[in-house]
Parts: structure tokens; sequence; C-alpha cells
């Protein structure tokens, strides 16, 4: 089984690095459409229904993901098929490299409208009214936190619990995506889908984190830089995961994120991370060459884990 496991999340990854997202009926859109219409009928401005809400969601996929890993038990070829699938679905390392390069390639080219069009595609930014050096500094930072949130979780979730490790956490994150944030319609009937994501991301960041320390000069950054900004800074980012692996990118980068962050539902000023310049398109590049690094490694290690854990 074990063995069945680590060759799917390996065809699951070179699938996505070949192929990018599935272009139509992706699962994980249907699953936030299911979401969207659940809440028509769960929303309250109270914690206890978004409770409700969120664990009744997660759950349900959850239990399809039990159904898909038993249609696999004894039969290694089709464990291999339906891990191979669901890592597919749920990662996102291609696509997070695509939008990531072009938001470089476009800040470089001076062409700051069509970065400012790009960047909802990496995070829930108002990106209206910021400057080239600051669209630089959110790409950066989303780029970091999703290479936590969409590579390196759903391959560790997966070599621990296979497919519903796989799709239950990819439901965890979207929903936390949805309404985890701190809007008021949200503030309160989203808590409980912050709060399942922050626990469900809480071992997966800190690895990203030391994967990132490791793959620093392999991209010609700095081990000992990401390493002492993380140790260092991600204390005081008010995200108990996205602040570590954010810290260990600036590090590892020799650059300083953080800052004032402007958000559709209010303004955060966000500590800083990093001793070094302020980012530019040209590290904007290498973030997302640094997340290729940490997804591989990331993979490799979710593969070696799945096979000894089962021997």
């Amino acid at each position: 089984m074990g063995a069945a496991r680590a060759v799917g999340l390996l065809l699951g990854v070179a699938a996505d690095s070949v192929f990018g997202d599935p272009r139509r009926r992706h699962p994980v859109a249907g699953f936030g459409k299911l979401a969207q219409w659940t809440e028509r009928f769960t929303y309250r401005d109270q914690k206890l229904p978004g409770v409700v809400h969120a664990l009744g969601l997660s759950l349900l996929v959850v239990s399809s993901g039990v159904l898909v890993e038993r249609l696999g038990s004894g039969r290694p070829v089709v464990r291999i098929a339906t891990t191979a699938a669901a890592t597919w679905v749920v990662l996102g390392g291609a696509s997070l490299a695509r939008e990531g390069t072009a938001i470089g390639a476009d800040l470089d080219g001076g062409h700051l409208s069509s970065a400012r069009e790009r960047l909802p595609a990496l995070c829930g930014r108002d990106p209206s009214r910021l400057t080239g050096g600051e669209l630089a500094r959110a790409a950066v930072e989303s780029v970091a936190e999703n290479t936590s949130d969409a590579i390196v979780a759903p391959l560790l979730w997966g070599a621990v619990a296979g497919v519903p490790g796989l799709v239950g956490y990819r439901a965890v994150n979207t929903l936390d995506a949805m309404i985890g944030h701190r809007s008021p319609r949200y503030r309160r009937f989203g808590w409980a889908a912050a709060r399942l994501d922050d626990l469900a991301n809480l071992l997966p960041a800190r690895a990203a984190a030391a994967l990132t320390v490791v793959a620093a000069p392999v991209v010609g950054g700095s081990a000992q830089g990401a390493w002492h900004a993380w140790r260092r800074d991600a204390a005081a980012h008010p995200s108990p995961n996205a602040g570590r692996v954010e810290a260990a990118f600036a590090g590892a980068l020799e650059i300083r994120l953080g800052g004032r962050t402007v958000y559709p539902h209010g303004v955060e000023e966000r500590p800083v991370l990093g001793d070094g310049r302020n980012p530019d398109a040209g590290h904007v590049t290498r973030a997302v060459e640094l997340s290729r690094v940490v997804g591989l490694l990331a993979a490799g290690a979710a593969a070696a884990l799945a096979f000894l854990r089962r021997r």
C-alpha cells in the first residue's frame, strides 16, 4: 500500500507539472459552488453556524475520499490511479508558477496594469493602487504562502492519509479562502473555517519553511538568511503559519517583506520580515524558482514518508 501511495503521489505531481489544473469541471471549483449553495442555508452572523458549515462540508469530502481509498484496497493499480488523480486535482504548483512568472514579466516590462489584473489570481488583495514595488512584494508573499498551502501541505496530507487527506485538506483550505477572512460578513461565520485551516497547516507550514532553507542555495539564495528570518521574524506575523514561509522566503532571497497590506475588507499593518532591500520584478521570478525547488523536495519527502510509513 505504501509503495502504491508513493507512486501515485509522484504521478500526480508529474501530471500537475505537465498539464496544470484540469481545464474543465475542476472538482475544487465544483466544491466551491457547493459551499456557496450550502451557505445560503447555513449562514448566520455567529460562530456556531460557521462551525457546522465548515465541519459538515469538510467531513463530506473526507468521507468521499475514504470511499475512493477503499476501492483501491488490495488493488495497487487502482490505488496508484486514484491517488495520482486526487494529487493532480488538489495541487496548484503549475498554476502558481505560471501566474507568478507572468506577474514578474509584467513588472519587468513596466506593465503595471497587467500585473494588477493578474494579482487576484494569487491573493485577495486590492491591487488597484499598488505601485510596482508593492505588487512585487504582494506577489512574493503570495508565492511563498501558496508554496505551503498549494504544494507542500496537500502532499504531506496525502502521504499520511492518502486520498482522504488530499481532498480533505483541499476542502478545508478552499473554505478558508472563501470565508476565513476578517470581513464584516465572515468575521464570526468564517471563524471555524480559518481555525480549521490553521490547524491543517500547522506542521506543513513549518515543513515548507525548513525546505526553503534547504532549497535557498539552489536558486542562489541564502540558507542562513532563510533560517534566521524564519526563527526571528515569523512569530510576529498575524498568521500562525503563513509568517513562517514568508519569513523564510524573505531571508532566502535577502529581501524585506511585510508592511501595509490592503484588502477589500480593510487595511492591515504586517510586521517586517527579513532585512534586505524591497523586492522587485527579479525577486518575483526568483521566488517562483525557489517555490519550484521546494515543491520538488516536498514531492520526494512525501513519497518517502508514504513508503516508509506503511513499512
